[in-house]
């Protein structure tokens, strides 16, 4: 655990944040308006990470693809009212954010989240001066688990790829990072399990960011 990090890049959502309360608003929305049944706040939140598109389909089956602008546009026009105002910052990610960044690392985040969502919320919680860049869901082609989103933020912040942590609570992340070749730090504050990263190349799985060392 002595690799000599000096970027720290993360998800968001279940990694900084909770937003699941509006996700789940924003999903049955969303299913509503394509006339299919709501959906149960558990199968919603296990798709939390993946792309729209592939959340619905996750849920609704292949069928549902051909749908997914629709989906995307009921989501949005519902997201507008609810999704910055019911995003909580988990309590113990602002101390450890001020403590990274006091100890030099460079700070950011790639998310499949709307890169304005990410900044208000920040702005709103006073954390969006350490952030170096910010890489959201549209400002990418192809969302996690494809690298796009992480090597654009990479290439922003002119750090090694070696040299740089994604920090993240899915698989999907886990994925990103190795296509990426950054190496990446599991935190436990979504729904995937510890046993789950077992037999990935994880740097660390830790409880949640908190936990992330002041030297690495």
């Amino acid at each position: 655990m002595g690799a000599p990090f000096r970027a720290i890049l993360f998800d968001f959502d279940y990694t900084l944040a909770d937003s699941s309360e509006p996700i789940i608003d924003c999903f049955n929305t969303g299913l509503r308006g394509l006339g299919l049944p709501e959906a149960g706040p558990q199968t919603i939140r296990r798709t939390i990470g993946l792309s729209l598109e592939e959340s619905l389909v996750a849920v609704a089956g292949e069928e549902s693809r051909e749908h997914a602008s629709e989906f995307r546009r009921h989501w949005r026009r519902r997201s507008d009212h609810v999704m910055v105002a019911g995003t909580r910052i988990f309590d113990w990610a602002p101390a450890a954010i001020d403590r990274l960044a006091g100890s030099g690392f460079r700070l950011g985040i790639v998310s499949t989240k709307y890169r304005a969502r990410i900044e208000e919320v920040l702005r709103r919680e006073g954390l969006d001066k350490h952030f170096e860049t910010i890489v959201g869901g549209d400002d990418v082609v192809r969302v996690k688990p494809d690298p796009e989103g992480l090597l654009h933020a990479v290439d922003r912040m002119r750090t090694a790829r070696e040299q740089t942590l994604y920090v993240g609570d899915s698989l999907v992340d886990a994925e990103a990072a190795h296509r990426a070749d950054t190496c990446f730090a599991a935190v436990l504050t979504g729904v995937t399990k510890r046993e789950a990263f077992a037999d990935l190349p994880a740097w660390a799985v830790l409880k949640s960011v908190a936990e992330l060392p002041e030297a690495m």
